[in-house]
């Protein structure tokens, strides 16, 4: 199975060899046509190349700016407004590059449970747990989404573990053990904000697999913007007290630019061009941009909230991300 936090069940995109031709007197000509179509392919190719990067990058610094806005703005408040001005980024690109996507009668239920686990329940999950924790412990927790993704397929019957799969698993559970137990003894963490980080781990690999009937009749960008549409209306009732409540003319610019940024490139553009990535160039070789998220998350922590990094948390993030090495590579 292949997770996205992306998404599932697509495979590695196959890029057609050049033609080779048949006969001596048409190679010309063919070597002629060829090129530009090659040519327009691999621009194609690195294009979707630098958007995942980006888009990793965006994810990874969204740990710091969200730790940063909730010491201003409360925790479901910022999800809801994220998820809104994402929401409907992504519906407008949904209707640019995909005009025809409709949502069936049927799928009503399952894109709306979607959106309540992997958006309104895990964005939470992660919002509150980034305001009590560090960026650099949540950027290692939350890379071990694809493990409980491989776990839950295995319980329900969709994914047959080896022992690459088990292994990997394993050694997640004690990385996370690894990186909680230093916070604690370090006293620059809270273990409430770890839980909840895992929680929200644990959401995002659930979404991925429940999400898999889904993407065998919807595109990935579709299946990241409807999700996304039903857990808005969730997210700013739940926020609603918090967001009556709030003094808005004290929130300086520097939140609000954090908002902003959450919305704008950390939601609306990373989810479009992750999943078109997946729809590219195959879910299995987008997912090694995770790594990339991870790292940017970790050195975010560093550089703006001046975070260090203990021999035990450096031990706990290099067993996470062997775990989930080798679940992937089950």
């Amino acid at each position: 199975m292949k997770l996205h936090p992306s998404g599932a069940g697509l495979g590695p995109a196959t890029v057609p060899a050049p033609f080779v031709p048949l006969f001596t007197r048409c190679r010309c000509i063919h070597t002629v046509q060829s090129a530009p179509v090659l040519d327009l392919k691999d621009r194609a190719v690195v294009a979707t190349e630098v958007s995942l990067v980006l888009a990793a990058t965006f994810w990874g610094l969204n740990f710091a700016a969200t730790k940063y806005a909730t010491a201003t703005i409360p925790p479901l408040v910022l999800v809801a407004l994220r998820f809104t001005v994402g929401g409907l980024l992504l519906l407008l690109i949904l209707r640019i590059l995909e005009p025809k996507s409709k949502l069936a009668r049927r799928d009503l239920l399952p894109m709306a449970a979607l959106g309540c686990l992997g958006v309104a329940t895990a964005q939470t999950g992660f919002t509150f747990g980034v305001s009590l924790t560090s960026a650099g412990s949540t950027g290692l927790i939350f890379a071990t989404a694809p493990v409980w993704g491989m776990l839950l397929g295995a319980f329900l019957g969709l994914e047959h573990p080896n022992w690459k799969g088990v292994l990997g698993v394993g050694l997640s559970i004690v990385g996370v053990a690894l990186v909680v137990l230093d916070g604690l003894t370090s006293g620059h963490a809270s273990i409430t904000g770890d839980l909840l980080v895992l929680l929200a781990a644990f959401c995002v690999g659930a979404y991925a697999v429940l999400s898999m009937p889904l993407l065998g009749r919807y595109t990935p960008l579709a299946v990241a913007t409807y999700p996304v549409l039903f857990g808005i209306p969730f997210l700013v009732l739940l926020s609603s007290p918090q967001l009556l409540s709030l003094h808005w003319g004290s929130v300086g610019a520097g939140p609000w630019a954090a908002v902003a940024y959450a919305g704008i490139f950390a939601t609306a553009f990373a989810f479009s061009a992750w999943q078109r990535g997946i729809s590219h160039i195959g879910a299995n070789r987008v997912l090694v941009y995770q790594y990339l998220i991870t790292v940017v998350g970790v050195t975010s922590g560093i550089v703006f909230f001046g975070e260090t990094l203990s021999i035990n948390k450096i031990a706990g993030g290099i067993v996470i991300l062997l775990g989930v090495y080798l679940a992937r590579r089950q």
